[in-house]
């Protein structure tokens, strides 16, 4: 048994380790494939591992911090994913986190390796010069061992971390690079805009739930059976975790489909009510007050876990992992669980919610939002131009011209508002919204064609783990064995 954190803070230990969990989904998937075994367990393990420690000068004495960057798979390159800061952070979660992320990208046809890293630290601890300090050596040991490039591995953002710390780690490696890397912004994504990050990025992962929900909500093979109205519509959704994947899920479910959000919880407490909560007004009140608690358009739950088990149409964990466990999954009411964050539900769990008639969208499919639009920003900063600049304004003038043609033809003329609506190119956030958009319906309908198209699958999890692995696999054997 492994020691993790609810969302309450407090520590749980009925969980099962999180690189075990991963595995028992993966093997799930194994089971209904015809692979030989020998190419599946090259796929399942962690084909480097790197852990270390080094000393930061904090506070006029030296601190010994302990690190890890685990590359998962190299059958693509580069290998992706993010960094997490966390005092909670050890070699399972991120070797579960690495194998996560290769399958996601698979499934998203990101042609990336997993990835991850994590620096055992609680980021509250330490002031904004500390953590630069601190940052910026984990970034010079990934240098210095080659587990850092735009062409081999490229970190991201995660749990604690955000674009700042992404900045200082760019800057490292090209101070490390002496200038020979034109491409030398590309070995980090989810930047400032300013240092080559890309618009939309603070935002995909919710934005990306959303999308995948959408297309959840719309299939009535998933819904009919639920018993539930097709739409988002004034669908019930309650939220677990109200950082920045939670916070953009809910303002996307509540302003572009119309769902109801009833419920959020976060570490220090939850918010409840069953007419609706404005999110835009609780993410205001939690700048002013540092909290979501005692928000004047809810109730306050202290014991924001208690919120998983409200009765709700979807639920999404979109914390921490193992937030959904043996000992709550039988009192779970949700009809489909979105799971935003990594990981949140453990494997035992996930039967006895499978076995309530309980509709699961996977973490790998429905939170894979933010490493597509991080495939974007990577491939923004290999290409050395922000999207849209070659064709926004010829795109406009073409529109323009249609416009003035059907005007004409017909004698009718366009509002102000209406022909900026019909002439304005795409810029930089539109074209990856639609892409990300276009991604998240695409993975959708192939992971829904695996799961019909193989008898065997009976859960969404089981087909977007044989969608990653056919993809895996694939490469693998098309690739060949050296030597």
């Amino acid at each position: 048994m492994s020691t993790t954190q609810s969302s309450t803070g407090q520590a749980e230990s009925h969980v099962i380790p999180f690189y075990k969990s991963v595995s028992e989904n993966f093997e799930k998937a194994v089971a209904v494939t015809e692979y030989p075994r020998g190419l599946t367990e090259q796929i399942r393990v962690c084909n480097s591992v790197y852990y270390f420690q080094f000393p930061v000068r904090i506070q006029g004495e030296i601190q010994v911090i302990e690190a890890w960057r685990v590359e998962h798979s190299q059958h693509k390159l580069p290998t992706k994913g993010g960094i997490r800061f966390s005092n909670l952070v050890d070699q399972d979660e991120v070797m579960a986190l690495a194998a996560l992320m290769t399958f996601k990208c698979a499934i998203v046809h990101v042609p990336f390796g997993g990835a991850k890293g994590g620096v055992k630290i609680n980021p509250a601890n330490y002031t904004v010069e500390e953590l630069e300090r601190i940052t910026r050596r984990y970034a010079a040991q990934l240098v210095q061992k080659n587990f850092i490039s735009p062409s081999v591995d490229v970190p991201a953002p995660d749990y604690g971390t955000g674009e700042r710390e992404m900045a200082w780690i760019a800057d490292t490696y090209g101070a490390f690079t002496y200038g020979q890397d034109i491409n030398a912004l590309a070995c980090v994504t989810g930047k400032p805009i300013a240092q080559g990050g890309v618009r939309g990025r603070t935002e995909a992962t919710g934005l990306g739930t959303y999308f995948g929900l959408r297309q959840t909500v719309e299939d009535p093979e998933v819904m009919k059976p639920l018993g539930m109205e097709l739409g988002m519509d004034g669908k019930t959704v309650i939220v677990q975790g109200f950082g920045n994947v939670g916070y953009h899920a809910a303002k996307f479910i509540q302003e572009m489909g119309g769902g109801v959000i009833t419920g959020i919880a976060e570490w220090d407490g939850g918010v409840y009510n069953p007419k609706g909560i404005n999110v835009e007004a609780l993410h205001k009140h939690r700048v002013e007050t540092g909290s979501i608690t005692n928000f004047p358009g809810a109730e306050t739950i202290k014991d924001s876990a208690a919120l998983l088990e409200y009765e709700c149409d979807i639920l999404i964990p979109a914390a921490l992992e193992n937030q959904i466990h043996y000992k709550n999954a039988p009192h779970i009411k949700a009809k489909i669980i979105g799971e935003a964050a990594n990981g949140p539900i453990t494997s035992q769990a996930e039967q006895v919610l499978l076995d309530k008639g309980i509709f699961i969208v996977p973490d790998m499919y429905l939170n894979a939002g933010g490493v597509t639009v991080s495939y974007f920003e990577w491939l923004k900063n290999i290409s050395h131009i922000r999207f849209g600049r070659m064709g926004k304004r010829f795109d406009e003038g073409v529109n323009q011209r249609m416009i003035d043609s059907i005007e004409m033809m017909t004698g009718k003329t366009f509002g102000e508002t209406e022909r900026k609506m019909l002439i304005t190119g795409a810029g930089e956030r539109d074209l990856v919204y639609s892409g990300l958009e276009d991604t998240m319906m695409f993975a959708y309908d192939e992971i829904k064609g695996f799961w019909h198209g193989n008898k065997k699958i009976q859960d969404m999890r089981t087909a977007a783990y044989v969608s990653a692995l056919d993809k895996v696999a694939t490469a693998y054997m098309q690739l060949g064995l050296f030597p």
